[in-house]
């Protein structure tokens, strides 16, 4: 009869080691598949604010491009405007990045906003915690004959000048910068 006693005994320790086995093993997972996510979650919203801030600096060049103090002033030129007085870009052999230096139209978004009647050039960060970088840059890629119904568009004296936006945004923590692109077309006198 002791001898069964003991037998149980063992049996009941073996089993009760299985079960703390098996819920450390459950903690443990549960730890870190939360640290996974919560990784994945600051992640993902670096890159929304990086994202954020390349929306900012295409929205930007729109806001100074339809600026009518600086459109009207004759010692500020708009990014378009800048833009169109360079060389046209090649997008076989050229590469609007946000890390060229090349000749492009820089505009860069700072924390206290857009304002009228100035160039979008000063230096400062988008967003300062965390601090993040908003800056876009511009570059003309054609002039062609504007398509459409009306006389007026398709008229000899206006063409239509096609220009790229780049926006661009970067976490200071991160190595890497999030674009969008935006294609723009404006109707202007055509260069002869």
């Amino acid at each position: 009869m002791t001898s069964d006693i003991s037998k149980q005994t063992g049996l009941v320790m073996v089993l009760a080691l299985l079960v703390l086995m098996t819920l450390t093993i459950l903690g443990t997972t549960s730890v870190t598949s939360s640290l996974l996510q919560s990784k994945m979650a600051i992640s993902l919203e670096s890159q929304s604010l990086a994202f954020d801030a390349a929306e900012a600096a295409i929205a930007g060049v729109a806001f100074e491009s339809e600026d009518t103090v600086l459109l009207g002033s004759s010692t500020l030129v708009d990014p378009l405007s800048e833009a169109r007085q360079g060389a046209a870009i090649d997008l076989a052999d050229q590469d609007l990045s946000c890390y060229n230096d090349e000749s492009w139209v820089n505009r860069t978004i700072i924390e206290s906003g857009l304002a009228t009647g100035v160039n979008q050039t000063l230096s400062g960060a988008y967003n300062s915690t965390p601090e993040v970088s908003s800056w876009s840059r511009t570059a003309f890629i054609k002039e062609l004959a504007c398509k459409g119904s009306s006389n007026v568009v398709g008229g000899s004296n206006i063409n239509c000048h096609v220009f790229i936006i780049r926006g661009c945004g970067k976490l200071t923590t991160s190595s890497y910068a999030v674009a969008n692109t935006l294609t723009a077309t404006t109707f202007a006198p055509a260069s002869q």
